[in-house]
């Protein structure tokens, strides 16, 4: 019996297939340099947002966010019992978050690292000031973040915070307030909003906060880079304004979704 050339451990390539797609002598020529104005929109405005509520049936609450080049998936499971035979008081919030491996231009080895547990520590520290975790005794919250693709560690920290606390209040479960986010960087001598990634390579410092704006608090408040005092407070200001309409457009989200709950 003749033995054939199919190799059984290997996954076979598609039947079609198409050539990279590498960046362009023209493209490099139309990097920002200092001193000109930002391409493509204005230093003050952010891309535009695509936002939907109770995309996955088997999840508790979900949605899913896109901005521009940046697009995660967020699911939300509980509240369900702790495993755990100590009681507590309070509920717990775990936040996991998993980038695909064709999310950035290098391909991820799919298993978590530093940078996945980095973006859910902050995405969990916007989350915990408007969850009424007392209303919670001995359960545990899940969230499962999935970063499809990624155009920046500050706008995947924005974007999963916004696509979080939208899956949380789809869920049914009691919060305070919508936490919604922003990102700002400071480049040169402007600050700019939403940064890209590539964006983010020129820039100095960059900052990302959290908040609720119906009650006017600040959860969370992300800085790297460098940046004088005065620097990061007119990022905060600017990243509140921002907050005010990704609020609006969270709640819009929810009542779209509302009619199908």
């Amino acid at each position: 019996m003749a033995q054939s050339n199919f190799d059984r451990r290997r996954i076979n390539g598609p039947d079609e297939s198409y050539q990279p797609l590498f960046e362009s002598e023209d493209e490099r020529e139309t990097r920002w340099k200092a001193g000109e104005p930002r391409k493509g929109r204005a230093a003050r405005d952010i891309r535009p947002i695509f936002l939907k509520a109770g995309l996955i049936n088997q999840a508790n609450g979900s949605a899913y966010i896109e901005t521009e080049k940046t697009k995660i998936a967020c699911a939300v499971y509980g509240p369900r019992q702790s495993k755990t035979t100590v009681y507590n008081e309070k509920g717990r919030l775990n936040v996991e978050v998993k980038f695909a491996p064709f999310s950035c231009t290098r391909r991820r080895v799919p298993i978590r690292d530093a940078e996945d547990r980095s973006v859910a520590v902050q995405i969990q520290q916007a989350l915990i000031p408007a969850v009424r975790l007392e209303l919670l005794p001995k359960s545990t919250i899940d969230i499962f973040v999935t970063i499809i693709e990624n155009d920046g560690i500050e706008g995947c920290i924005a974007a999963g915070s916004v696509a979080a606390s939208v899956a949380l209040a789809d869920a049914g479960i009691e919060m305070l307030g919508l936490v919604a986010s922003s990102s700002a960087a400071v480049v040169g001598k402007e600050i700019w909003m939403d940064p890209t990634e590539e964006e983010g390579h020129i820039a100095s410092g960059s900052l990302v906060l959290a908040g609720m704006p119906a009650l006017g608090t600040i959860t969370s408040v992300w800085q790297s880079g460098a940046m004088a005092p005065d620097e990061a407070i007119k990022c905060m200001e600017a990243c509140q304004e921002c907050c005010a309409d990704v609020h609006s457009v969270m709640a819009q989200s929810l009542l779209e979704n509302a009619p199908n709950t």
